[in-house]
């Protein structure tokens, strides 16, 4: 008798700790997207909803999750949770709000005890960017075609620099 494999296509889960947090990981969303990358969002508190994130995690384990992102600001203990909720990579986005700033969002986020890694990036919009990036990474590790779509996109962020600069140096000649 054959035994049917179910092939799954990874895909990365980002939780958000308020829906106030999606105007800024929707930049992680839309390098996803753009990189044809399956992403799910869902709000999740790790202090109002833990029971919800421990099942959502298992869940998304289970489904073929090959990285989660984590957006929090303030107390921001959204990634550390998840992370010690599952072995895949984490990824933490303090967000730069409330009176510190982001500040203690980012301390937060990237002071893990041993064993409970989170991988931090930077605050604001360029962290959701590169948040986006480095699940896309992640997954292009197994993934060739992926590899190849992150490589051209790249390839056209430089060009797009160098556009940029001759149209400069143009106009610093004339």
């Amino acid at each position: 008798m054959f035994r049917r494999i179910l092939m799954v296509r990874p895909f990365v889960a980002i939780l958000i700790g308020s829906d106030l947090d999606l105007p800024r990981i929707q930049l992680a969303v839309d390098v996803l997207k753009k990189l044809d990358v399956p992403v799910e969002v869902k709000v999740h508190s790790a202090h109002h909803t833990p029971e919800a994130i421990r099942n959502y995690v298992k869940d998304a384990d289970q489904r073929g999750a090959a990285a989660f992102i984590a957006c929090a600001g303030m107390a921001a203990h959204l990634a550390g949770v998840v992370s010690s909720l599952t072995i895949k990579p984490v990824i933490g986005v303090p967000i730069d709000t409330g009176p510190l700033d982001g500040l203690d969002a980012l301390l937060s986020t990237v002071q893990m005890p041993g064993g409970i890694p989170v991988a931090t990036v930077a605050l604001g919009e360029d962290g959701a960017t590169n948040a986006g990036y480095l699940a896309a990474q992640i997954i292009a590790l197994n993934d060739k075609d992926l590899a190849n779509r992150l490589r051209m996109d790249r390839q056209a962020s430089a060009e797009a620099v160098l556009a940029k600069d001759a149209v400069l140096q143009q106009q610093l000649n004339h």
